[in-house]
């Protein structure tokens, strides 16, 4: 196909999707007040809705599981049990398979990648910041925090760590603070996931945290997590293992003033391993989550022989130890044999104003893009040294090839390989 006809294809495509998105959830809407945000169940069915979005194909909008084999192609795993799951090429935004793709499920604390991405270039990492009170003001009960205290002193840098490798809500309130209030970073996350495409997602909390109204689905999750992993920073925290984060002042018996650290480890257990479950081999992020009206969530991304894919499994049924991480596993390895022997069965949009058909070196800049949306021409390598407190990141891969095309300040990678960090090959 042309490419421009396939552009317009695909705006067309868009366009009748978004449509669809507004008819769905407008019901939502029907008694409430006007300053009433959609409406949620609090523990949704068992059983998706007839009609979902169509957003990256009229196949993505269809219930159940969505494949179309080649000859040569690895049957699906049978033992899947998660409500909703999806696996892609992160570099292509070729969907290979799906189910329930658009179900609109609670995300969790997998939310937290649509807020690092959209607030990962508003501060400098080497930014400090006293926490007050208020910053730490409306954070939900019973939320996994990674131990910020009032009136001590933090670095951008070691907020983000809390975000990405403890999922602190604290830390999220603390950057949403400087972000001038969780309101502000709310409508913020809501505008880009507006700009990504991502139409089945609607924010209420920053963090994640269980809400009325707030819902995403593995097919926005899973945009999330490739806008995000464009940005260098953004890389990095995702796949660090562990680091030393700030503990509290103290003062010794001759009044000296001394300020420890303790550390902290990903909860990602593909990428640190658990009692039953090893590092999944070649896996560089992205985000996990588990709430009680989400179930466990958790997306990710791992690259073999040269391909990226990304994978997104909401609320699996099984209710076993690390079952969401197990069942991820199961459609990467999927995946990585079915490249190639597969149809796609939809495509993972680039976010409005990106032209994806556009020609290498139309528009481009350098092979990446650092999360202040300055362009880069060095390969990413991911620091690991005791001056920022991380480690376990390793050498990023310097990866070349397809095209890069603007949006907005920053630069969005369409259908090229980003450099991901190599966690496995290094340990192994």
């Amino acid at each position: 196909m042309p490419a421009t006809n396939k552009t317009v294809t695909r705006s067309l495509l868009v366009t009748s999707a978004t449509l669809l998105s507004i008819s769905l959830t407008a019901p939502a809407f029907a008694d409430a007040s006007p300053s009433a945000t959609p409406s949620a169940t609090t523990s949704p069915s068992a059983t998706p809705p007839a009609n979902m979005s169509t957003v990256g194909g009229e196949q993505l909008g269809q219930a159940g599981t969505q494949v179309n084999l080649g000859t040569g192609a690895p049957v699906l795993p049978k033992d899947i049990s998660a409500r909703s799951w999806i696996v892609s090429d992160a570099e292509s935004g070729e969907v290979l398979a799906s189910h329930n793709a658009h179900w609109r499920l609670p995300p969790a604390s997998t939310l937290k990648m649509l807020f690092a991405d959209t607030l990962l270039p508003m501060f400098p990492k080497t930014t400090e910041h006293k926490v007050v009170p208020s910053d730490l003001a409306g954070i939900g009960a019973g939320s996994s925090m990674v131990g910020i205290k009032e009136d001590e002193t933090y670095t951008v840098h070691d907020l983000w760590l809390g975000v990405f490798l403890r999922s602190g809500n604290d830390a999220v309130h603390v950057l949403s603070a400087m972000n001038k209030g969780v309101d502000q970073t709310v409508e913020d996350m809501q505008a880009h996931a507006e700009e990504l495409q991502a139409l089945d997602t609607h924010v209420v909390s920053p963090d994640g945290y269980d809400a009325k109204g707030q819902v995403s689905s593995a097919y926005d999750l899973t945009l999330f997590a490739r806008s995000g992993l464009q940005k260098k920073d953004f890389r990095e925290y995702a796949s660090t293992v562990s680091a030393k984060f700030p503990g509290e002042t103290t003062k010794n018996s001759k009044g000296k003033t001394t300020r420890g650290t303790f550390e902290i480890q990903n909860t990602n257990r593909l990428l640190t391993g658990d009692s039953d479950i090893s590092q999944y081999q070649g896996i560089a992020g992205v985000k996990n989550g588990n709430t009680t009206n989400a179930g466990a969530t958790f997306t990710g991304v791992a690259e073999r022989s040269g391909k990226v894919l990304l994978v997104t499994v909401m609320n699996p049924e099984k209710d076993e130890h690390n079952e969401v991480y197990k069942e991820a596993a199961a459609l990467l390895d999927w995946g990585f044999k079915a490249t190639g022997k597969v149809e796609p069965v939809g495509e993972l949009v680039p976010p409005q104003g990106v032209d994806s058909s556009a020609q290498p070196g139309a528009n481009a800049t350098t092979p990446g893009a650092n999360s202040t949306g300055e362009a880069s021409t060095k390969p990413v390598a991911a620091s690991a040294d005791a001056s920022d407190g991380s480690s376990g990141v390793g050498i990023a891969l310097a990866i070349t090839g397809g095209l890069l095309v603007l949006i907005a300040a920053g630069g969005f990678l369409v259908n090229r390989r980003w450099p991901l960090p190599d966690l496995m090959r290094r340990r192994r």
